[in-house]
């Protein structure tokens, strides 16, 4: 996902994703306590944790000040739709699940359009799943980032384009089983291959107690 960052004001969701990836170190995703803020302190305030709370629910638990900033108030505790267009919620709050349920990661493209007092904005956003301690997919860390005069607030946003990434995708599946291989041996003896008569069957010499036996009837 950090293949497409053509301004340089994204560069905090480039330091996010490579933070969370470096982290998983072979897992699927990392987990909620593995997130040391120390890892993205120039990203910071763009970043977010959110926590799932219900099905297309997931509620900011963490959030720098680049999103108080768009909302004009504290946003801790606000549902991420709550940044998002009211005809869009729905859209966003399915993303949310696929994120979880996947899981997924998600980089989303969107806009807010210029009204009075509120030039235009582009902003970018990034979801990137996490477990929690239990085990369970049901946290997101996320990164945040409007470029341009942030104007009245709030401010609220519409998709422009959403790319979605399942975690495990490229990974190569386990090799099937191979039945040219040998069995396991076991405590199973070994076989020997069936013996036939040596030689042609008028040559084949029968138990003496065996005779022809000729009915005229």
């Amino acid at each position: 996902m950090s293949d497409f960052q053509p301004h340089s004001g994204y560069a905090p969701i480039s330091l996010v994703e490579a933070y969370w990836d470096a982290l998983r170190e072979g897992r699927e995703m990392p987990k909620r306590a593995d997130i040391d803020p120390r890892g993205i302190e120039s990203a910071l305030e763009y970043a977010f944790i959110l926590e799932r709370v219900a099905p297309g629910v997931a509620r900011l638990r963490i959030a720098g000040t680049h999103l108080h900033d768009l909302m004009g108030m504290e946003a801790r505790g606000m549902p991420l739709t709550s940044f998002f267009e009211h005809e869009t919620r729905t859209r966003v709050a399915g993303l949310l699940e696929e994120v979880f349920q996947t899981p997924a990661t998600a980089e989303i493209n969107m806009f807010s359009t210029a009204s009075l007092g509120q030039p235009a904005l582009e902003a970018r956003m990034i979801l990137l799943p996490l477990k929690s301690d239990l085990g369970d997919v049901s946290r997101i860390l996320g990164c945040f980032v409007a470029v341009g005069d942030i104007g009245t607030i709030p401010r609220r946003f519409d998709l422009r384009s959403v790319e979605m990434n399942r975690i495990g995708d490229g990974v190569a599946p386990a090799p099937a089983d191979d039945t040219s291989k040998p069995a396991p041996t076991g405590f199973a003896e070994p076989q020997s291959g069936f013996e036939g008569p040596a030689g042609p069957s008028e040559n084949v010499k029968y138990p003496p107690y065996l005779r022809l036996v000729k009915s005229d009837d």
